[in-house]
């Protein structure tokens, strides 16, 4: 098949196109990396001055919702360093139970994929 001039430039305006939708793509998974990155420093930064200990935000949120726990994360929440403790109930619902990095405190519960169900603390309402 011969390759003409309309043809050749056709094929460029392609390659072009697949060039540069593909560039955001790269750009985002860069970004995904970089932001990745941040949040392990912010979270090295934040376990170094956390009074609570992993084990001890878990003991404090199982003993606020009785389940198997499936994850815990130190997390900046509520303008704070906080415990996020994920628990699975005997229900088979995942209650995520927010624990004051340096108070040990329950600051409140929330169902996931759900409204808040319980919340303490200054400025906040109980439900």
């Amino acid at each position: 098949m011969k390759v003409t001039g309309k043809m050749a430039a056709g094929l460029a305006v392609a390659a072009g196109l697949i060039l540069a939708l593909s560039g955001p793509a790269w750009s985002d998974a860069k970004g995904k990396k970089e932001k990745e990155k941040d949040e392990g420093k912010e979270a090295v930064e934040m376990s170094k001055t956390a009074k609570v200990t992993v084990e001890q935000a878990i003991k404090t949120a199982t003993e606020k919702v009785a389940g198997k726990v499936i994850e815990a994360e130190l997390e900046r929440k509520h303008d704070r360093a906080v415990w996020e403790v994920e628990i699975v109930g005997a229900d088979d619902k995942v209650t995520e139970v927010h624990v004051d990095a340096d108070t040990g405190a329950v600051i409140d519960t929330e169902e996931k994929g759900a409204e808040k169900k319980e919340s303490k603390g200054k400025g906040k309402k109980k439900d």
